[in-house]
C-alpha cells in the first residue's frame, strides 16, 4: 500500500534549537616507569581539560586509525580465542587505561600475538613472551606478578564482577545498563551507544525541565536512586522468560497425584493443575497478598538442586512479597537412605508454614544431606521444635511415587526441562533451564523477585487490594493475571492524562454509542503545523473506524505574529472510489478551498523520505499562484517517479568509510542504471530505483581493482550468490549496510591516490569505465558542462535566456545540467525542443536530501543547499569539471575560457564581491565583525558564478568537509544567512577558493559603471536600496536580454502554437534572417 503524503501551500516559515554539550571526566595514570610519550601527552592533556584530551585522542586516531582498531582486537578475540586462564588475566586485570597503555607500548606487538596464535588459543605465556621481547628491561613481576600494582585492580575487578552478576563477556554498561550483545562489535558499537543515549535522554530532559534535576545533582547518583535500578545484573533474569504459562484454567487440584489422568491433559490444563495444587511457603502472614509466586524446579537429590533451594529459602526469610513452592524434577525416586525430594514434598503438604520452612532448610543443607545418606543422621535428627515427627514419618512412608511422575511429566512436557535440570517459574514466567555449572545465588533470587515486582506484580497487587482481595485467593489471582500480562506482546505503555475538564477549548466528535468505539484524545496547539497535519488523519480514521474523538486545544498565551503560513492537505482516501462505469477514479486527490485570493501561494509536497516525487503537469506556475488571476482553479499532477535506496559502507579492516568508493546499480551485473560515490559522512550513499530486483556492484576501475564486497546486511541476496541483490518491493525506505575489504596485495594502495604518473588514480579511471573509452579520447571531447537551478516560471524564463547567452558566445559542445527537483512541468516539456533546435545536450539530476543532514525548511534555502552541499555526488562520476551559473546571469563571453582556467590546486573558483560603489558600504557585512576577523584579509566571494574542479573536489573530500561544517553551523537558525555563499567563505581556510578575475562577474549593485564594459557575465543581483524588479533591471542593464527573450518566445510559439510574443514588456526586436527562415513554415512572423 502506498504511504500517504502531505501537500502544502505556504507563504513563509522554521525554528531550530541548540543542545548543550556534556562532558566526561577522565584521569589516566602511568603504571610503568618507562611511560610511552603518547600516554604522557594524554595524561597532561587530560589534566588540562576534557576537550583537550579527547581532541588529542581524535587526532591520534585520525593519523593512525589502526590504533583504534587495535583497541578493539581483545574485545572480539576474547570471545572465542583466549583460554580460560588468559581470559581471566585480560578481562579481570586490565582496565581501559591499562589497555590504552598496552596499545601505546606494544603497538603492533598485540597483533603479532594473535598472528602467532592463529587458530590456537592465546595463553598468558604468549602475552608475557611478546612483552618481554619488546621490553627486556622491565621486570615481569612488577607488571604481571601477584604483588604488582595490578593485583589490587585484579582482585577488585573480580569482586565487582562476582557481585554484579555480569557474565558472558565482553560487557559494556551505559549508565549501568548493559548494551545489547549484537552491538558489541566494530560495526554496531557506535550506533548502539547512540541509540541507548537517545532512549535515555528524554527522561533526563523532562526532569530538568520540571526542576527535579538541576545543577546541584550528580546525574549518575540521581539515576542510581531510581526505582528501576537493580542491585545485580544477571543476564538470565534481565533477558526475560524463556516461555510463559497460561494459568487461567480452573482444574481440580486432586489430579496432582493422579498420573494416569494427568498425562492425558493438555499443557494448559497441566499448568492449571499445578497452580491449583501448589503448596507455598511464605515469611509469616497468611492473609497477605504475595506479588511474587515462585516455583522452584529442581532435583533435590543433586547438589545443584539443593543449592538453588537453599538460596530461595534464604531469600524467603527476608521477603514480605515472595511465596515459594517446589516442583520435583527427578527422573526416578532417590536410591539413598533418604529421598530428599519425597521428604520435602511431604513436608510441604503436611507441615505448617513455619515448621515446613525450617525443616526443609535443614533437609537441603549439604552437610545434613551427606549425613542422611551415610546413615550418620536420620530424619528424626532434623526435627524442629513443635513438629509432630511421628505423623510426618508416617506420611513419608505412605507417600507413593505418583507425585514425582506428575512433577517430572509437567517439567518435561510443559516447561521443556530435561531430567534433573533446574529453573524457576515466577508468576507463570519460566526462567531456565539453568546450565549445569550456572550459579543462581541468593542475590539472583532477590533480583528475580525485584524484577517481577517492577514489571507488573506491584501494580496488580495495588489493584487487587483495592478490590478487597486478600490471602491465598488474592495471591493466586495475582499470579494468573501476571502470567497473562507477561504473555502479551510488548507494547508502549499507556499514558493517562488527567484533564481539568472538557467544558472549554475542547472539540468533541462522538462515535456510534451502540457499538464499541476507539477513544482518541489529541492535545494540540490549534495554530501549529502539527495540528494541520493531524486533523485530516483523524478525519480519515473517523471514516474507517468507530472513533470517539476529543481534541484539547493547548494554545499559547501570547503570539507576536500568526504562526501559520501554510495550508496542509493529506493525500489519503479512506477507501477506493469508482466511476459510474465501474472503473477506478484517478487519485488520491488533495483539494484546497477557501484560500486567500490576493496572497501569492506556493504549492509543494512533503512525501515520505524515500519517495522521489515530481510535478508532471501544471498549467500555472506552482511557485507563484495568485488566485485572483486564475480562471476556475489550479490543477497539478504529481508522480512518484522512483524510490530511494540508501546505504552505509565501511572498510571491514579499519572501520572507516572508504571515501570515494564507487557503486553502480543495475538490472544485472553488466547493466548500469545509477552510480554514486560513498561519502565520508557516515559512509553514506544513495541510489534511485523503481520496484524490482537490482544488482549492486563496485564500479569497474580503481574501486573494483582495490576492493571486494566482503559482507552486506539488509539486502535480499539468495544464499550462495556472489552478487549483492537488492529488492525494492514496497514503498518504505530501504537502507542497506555494505562492508568492503582490500584485495590481497592492495592493502597499501590508496583509493584516492592521484599522484601516479601512469594515471592509475581513481579519478583518471572514472571516465574510461563509464564510457568505455580511454582518457585521451575523453580529453579531446571538450564538453562545456554548465549547472544551474531554477524554481518558478520567472526564474525559468531567466534560465532560458542565460542558456541562450552561453550558446551565443561559445563554439564548444555544451551540456546543461539542471536540478530536477524544482523544475516545472512546462520547462521539462520545453527543454527537449530547445536542445534540438540549438544543438546542446542536457541532463536532469536530483539528489534526495539525506535525513541525517540537518534539513532546511524554506524552499529558497533548500535550493541554496543543493548549490553547494552535494556537488560531489550530484553528477555522474565521469564529469570532471562544471561551471555553476545562476539563472539570472547574462553571459557575454565564452565560458570555455573559464572552464579551462587553472585553479591552482583549489577545488573551486569564485568571483569576489566588487568594492567599487562606496554608497553600498553599509551593506558590505563582510567588512566588519565576524566576517572581517574570520577572513583575515581574504575576500568574500559571491555564489552567482563559480567553476568546480570535481576531480579535485572529490579527491580532497571537499563535499564531506562542507557537509560537516554545515551540520554544525546550521543548528543555529541565525547562522548561514546566505547559505550558498556563507558556507564556502566560512570554510575558506579548510577548502581553498581560487579568486576569479573580477570581470567574470559584474553586478550593478556592487560594481562601477566603468567596469561594465569588461564584464564577461552580468548578474541581476538584488539592490537593497532600490529593490528594482529583475525583469526591469534586465531590460535596462543588458540590451541583448530583450533579443534573447524575444527569440525564445518566438521559438516557443512555433512549438506550441501560442502567442506569447505578443505579451512582452518591450518593443519586439528584429529576429535574425536565419531564424525567420527556419521558423517561417511553423509560425507567422
Amino acid at each position: 500500500m502506498m504511504r500517504p503524503v502531505f501537500l502544502l501551500l505556504l507563504l513563509l516559515g522554521g525554528h531550530l534549537s541548540d543542545a548543550k554539550p556534556k562532558f566526561v571526566s577522565v584521569n589516566l595514570e602511568a603504571k610503568w616507569s618507562s611511560t610511552p610519550m603518547l600516554l604522557e601527552a594524554s595524561e597532561f592533556l587530560a589534566s588540562e581539560g576534557n576537550d583537550n584530551f579527547w581532541g588529542f585522542v581524535g587526532r591520534i586516531v585520525e593519523l593512525n586509525p589502526e590504533l583504534w582498531y587495535l583497541s578493539l582486537i581483545p574485545l572480539e578475540k576474547g570471545q572465542q580465542g583466549v583460554t580460560e586462564d588468559c581470559r581471566g588475566f585480560l578481562c579481570s586485570q586490565c582496565t581501559s587505561q591499562d589497555w590504552f597503555s598496552v596499545c601505546c607500548k606494544l603497538g603492533q606487538g598485540s597483533v603479532r600475538v594473535y598472528e602467532t596464535a592463529k587458530s590456537d588459543d592465546i595463553t598468558v605465556d604468549m602475552i608475557t613472551a611478546e612483552f618481554k621481547s619488546q621490553f627486556a628491561d622491565e621486570e615481569l613481576d612488577k607488571v604481571f606478578g601477584k604483588n604488582s600494582e595490578y593485583d589490587y585492580v585484579k582482585k577488585s575487578s573480580g569482586d565487582f564482577l562476582s557481585r554484579s552478576g555480569l557474565s558472558d563477556f565482553p560487557q559494556v554498561l551505559l549508565n549501568g545498563k548493559p548494551l545489547k550483545k549484537s552491538d558489541l562489535n566494530q560495526d554496531n558499537f557506535e550506533e548502539g551507544v547512540i541509540s541507548e543515549i537517545m532512549q535515555s535522554t528524554p527522561e533526563i530532559q523532562q526532569n530538568v525541565y520540571q526542576g527535579r534535576l538541576n545543577e546541584g545533582h550528580n546525574v549518575l547518583e540521581w539515576l542510581m536512586e531510581k526505582d528501576n535500578v537493580l542491585p545485580r545484573l544477571n543476564s538470565r533474569v534481565l533477558s526475560g522468560p524463556s516461555k510463559t504459562l497460561d494459568l487461567s484454567e480452573n482444574i481440580e487440584s486432586g489430579l496432582s497425584e493422579d498420573y494416569s489422568t494427568f498425562e492425558i491433559l493438555t499443557s494448559k490444563d497441566m499448568s492449571a493443575v499445578m497452580a491449583n495444587s501448589m503448596k507455598y511457603f511464605y515469611r509469616n502472614d497468611e492473609s497477605n497478598i504475595y506479588p511474587v509466586s515462585m516455583w522452584l524446579v529442581s532435583d533435590l537429590q543433586t547438589e545443584a538442586g539443593r543449592t538453588l533451594a537453599y538460596s530461595a529459602l534464604k531469600r524467603l526469610k527476608h521477603s514480605n512479597d515472595l511465596r515459594l513452592g517446589f516442583i520435583m524434577n527427578a527422573a526416578a525416586p532417590g536410591t539413598g537412605k533418604v529421598d530428599i525430594n519425597k521428604a520435602v514434598y511431604v513436608a510441604a503438604n503436611t507441615l505448617s508454614n513455619t515448621l515446613g520452612k525450617n525443616f526443609i532448610t535443614k533437609l537441603v543443607k549439604e552437610e545434613n544431606f551427606e549425613a542422611l545418606q551415610s546413615g550418620d543422621k536420620t530424619l528424626n535428627d532434623l526435627e524442629v521444635n513443635g513438629m509432630d515427627m511421628k505423623a510426618y514419618l508416617e506420611a513419608y512412608e505412605k507417600q507413593t511415587g505418583d507425585y514425582l511422575k506428575v512433577h517430572r511429566l509437567f517439567a518435561e512436557r510443559v516447561l521443556e526441562f530435561g531430567a534433573s535440570q533446574r529453573g524457576l517459574v515466577t508468576n507463570g514466567q519460566v526462567l531456565g533451564p539453568l546450565g549445569d555449572t550456572e550459579e543462581f545465588i541468593n542475590e539472583d533470587v532477590d533480583l528475580l523477585e525485584l524484577f517481577v515486582k517492577q514489571k507488573s506484580a506491584k501494580k496488580i497487587k495495588t489493584t487487587l487490594k483495592g478490590m478487597k482481595f486478600t490471602g491465598q485467593k488474592g495471591s493466586d489471582l495475582l499470579m494468573k493475571v501476571g502470567g497473562l500480562l507477561a504473555s502479551m506482546e510488548k507494547s508502549r505503555a499507556r499514558k493517562k492524562v488527567n484533564y481539568g475538564g472538557d467544558q472549554h477549548s475542547v472539540v468533541k466528535i462522538p462515535g456510534n454509542s451502540e457499538t464499541p468505539a476507539f477513544q482518541i484524545e489529541a492535545i494540540i496547539d490549534p495554530v501549529s503545523a502539527a495540528a494541520q497535519k493531524l486533523a485530516p488523519i483523524l478525519m480519515v480514521l473517523k471514516d474507517l473506524y468507530n472513533l470517539d474523538i476529543k481534541i484539547y486545544m493547548n494554545s499559547k498565551d501570547k503570539l507576536s505574529e500568526m504562526p501559520l503560513k501554510r495550508y496542509y492537505r493529506y493525500v489519503l482516501n479512506p477507501e477506493l472510489k469508482f466511476k459510474a462505469d465501474g472503473s477506478l477514479t484517478s487519485g488520491p486527490i488533495a483539494k484546497f478551498t477557501d484560500l486567500p485570493n490576493k496572497s501569492i501561494l506556493t504549492l509543494g509536497m512533503e512525501p515520505p523520505e524515500s519517495w522521489l516525487v515530481q510535478a508532471v503537469s501544471a498549467q500555472y506556475d506552482l511557485d507563484n499562484i495568485l488566485l485572483e488571476e486564475v480562471k476556475g482553479g489550479v490543477n497539478a499532477d504529481f508522480d512518484l517517479e522512483s524510490l530511494l535506496l540508501e546505504g552505509h559502507c565501511y572498510d571491514a579492516n579499519s572501520g572507516q568509510p572508504p571515501r570515494g568508493l564507487q557503486f553502480v546499480l543495475g538490472s544485472n551485473s553488466s547493466d548500469l542504471l545509477q552510480d554514486t560515490i560513498v561519502m565520508a559522512n557516515l559512509g553514506y550513499f544513495q541510489l534511485k530505483a523503481t520496484p524490482g530486483a537490482w544488482t549492486l556492484n563496485l564500479r569497474k576501475g580503481r574501486s573494483s581493482e582495490l576492493f571486494d564486497i566482503s559482507s552486506h546486511e539488509y539486502t535480499d541476496t539468495p544464499a550462495g550468490m556472489k552478487d549483492v541483490i537488492v529488492v525494492i518491493n514496497d514503498f518504505k525506505s530501504k537502507t542497506i549496510r555494505v562492508k568492503v575489504s582490500k584485495k590481497p596485495g592492495m592493502e597499501k594502495e590508496k583509493l584516492l591516490d592521484d599522484s601516479k604518473e601512469d594515471n592509475a588514480g581513481i579519478w583518471n579511471t572514472i571516465s574510461s569505465s563509464f564510457s568505455g573509452t580511454d582518457n585521451a579520447a575523453e580529453d579531446s571531447d571538450k564538453t562545456l558542462n554548465i549547472f544551474s537551478v531554477a524554481s518558478g516560471h520567472l526564474y525559468e524564463r531567466l534560465l532560458r535566456i542565460m542558456m541562450m547567452g552561453v550558446l551565443k558566445h561559445t563554439k564548444s559542445k555544451v551540456k546543461f545540467w539542471f536540478l530536477k527537483n524544482y523544475l516545472s512541468p512546462v520547462f521539462k516539456d520545453f527543454i527537449p525542443h530547445y536542445a534540438k533546435e540549438y544543438g546542446f545536450e542536457y541532463e536532469l539530476v536530483e539528489y534526495k536530501w539525506p535525513k541525517w543532514l540537518n534539513q532546511q525548511k524554506e524552499k529558497q534555502r533548500i535550493i541554496w543547499g543543493y548549490k553547494i552541499l552535494f556537488l560531489d555526488v550530484l553528477f555522474p562520476l565521469h564529469v570532471k569539471k562544471i561551471i555553476f551559473v545562476d539563472a539570472d546571469q547574462i553571459v557575454r563571453s565564452d565560458l570555455q575560457e573559464l572552464y579551462d582556467l587553472d585553479l591552482g590546486g583549489a577545488p573551486y573558483g569564485y568571483t569576489p564581491f566588487c568594492s567599487d560603489r562606496t554608497e553600498m558600504d553599509g551593506f558590505r557585512f563582510w567588512k566588519s565583525g565576524y566576517w572581517a576577523n574570520h577572513l583575515a584579509g581574504r575576500k568574500y566571494h559571491i555564489s552567482a558564478l563559480y567553476v568546480i574542479d570535481l576531480k579535485r573536489f572529490r579527491q580532497i573530500a571537499a563535499g564531506d568537509r562542507l557537509r560537516g561544517q554545515y551540520q554544525g553551523l546550521s543548528q543555529d537558525p541565525n547562522s548561514l544567512s546566505n547559505l550558498d555563499q556563507d558556507l564556502p567563505n566560512n570554510m575558506i581556510h579548510q577548502v581553498a577558493i581560487k579568486s576569479l578575475p573580477q570581470e567574470w562577474l559584474w553586478c550593478e549593485t556592487w560594481c562601477s559603471d566603468e567596469s561594465k564594459q569588461y564584464a564577461k557575465t552580468i548578474d541581476l543581483c538584488n539592490n537593497p536600496m532600490t529593490k528594482e524588479p529583475k525583469l526591469k533591471a534586465a531590460m535596462r542593464i543588458a540590451p541583448e536580454w530583450k533579443s534573447y527573450d524575444y527569440e525564445i518566445k518566438v521559438f516557443w510559439d512555433s512549438v506550441y502554437g501560442t502567442n506569447t510574443r505578443s505579451q512582452i514588456e518591450y518593443e519586439p526586436p528584429e529576429l535574425s534572417p536565419e531564424k525567420k527562415e527556419a521558423w517561417r513554415d511553423r509560425i507567422e512572423l
